[in-house]
């Protein structure tokens, strides 16, 4: 196993393909650029990454997301992102082509796009105090279910289900500490909704 396949928790059926194009990357990058350096994405002291941004592939449930073990880039290119085409909760298992294997939050960004039609993009960012702050006063996951897996997905939608998350655009994850959501109707969107949020700790 090598470290990049160590944060995936899920099976991930890879195909490796050439990287994606600037314009297919182009403005996702341009919000992952910021959220990193607003520390919202990044690298923990002991070397783990965290954080990732995708944007829906056309009008299906596809998506462009960062890679696995990318949160520490300070910038990512084409080489840095794939496109998952299909996912499974039940089977705890996605598919994706691109260059990198698909972020470990992969499930969870597929459990928003699968949720709610009119959103075409998400953030999964890291805010320690921001966590705290909003753990329990917006929807928030149940802290049994960990980052990454089938459960953490399935309390998404749950979520999903209710007016308060989707008017929020937030969800917080309860079971994975720092980690929260935020979504919208384009990349636009996800950066108003997280620059009220940072604003407000």
């Amino acid at each position: 196993m090598t470290v990049q396949e160590g944060y995936i928790k899920f099976d991930c059926e890879w195909t490796c393909a050439s990287a994606l194009s600037s314009d297919e990357i182009c403005e996702v990058n341009l919000l992952r650029d910021k959220l990193y350096g607003l520390g919202l994405i990044g690298m923990h002291d002991d070397g783990v990454g965290f954080g990732n941004v995708s944007v829906r592939a056309g009008g299906s449930n596809e998506f462009v997301i960062s890679g696995s073990a990318t949160g520490g880039l300070k910038r990512l290119s084409g080489a840095h992102y794939c496109r998952v085409v299909e996912f499974d909760f039940d089977r705890n298992w996605i598919r994706c082509v691109g260059p990198i294997r698909a972020s470990s939050e992969s499930l969870s960004h597929a459990a928003v796009y699968l949720s709610c039609p009119d959103v075409n993009a998400v953030a999964h960012v890291h805010c320690l105090s921001l966590w705290k702050k909003l753990r329990g006063n917006v929807p928030t996951t149940c802290s049994r279910a960990l980052y990454g897996s089938p459960e953490m997905a399935r309390d998404i939608v749950r979520l999903l289900k209710g007016a308060d998350a989707r008017k929020k655009k937030v969800i917080v994850m309860g079971g994975h500490e720092e980690g929260i959501i935020a979504f919208g109707k384009d990349l636009r969107e996800v950066d108003g909704v997280l620059s009220g949020l940072v604003d407000e700790v």
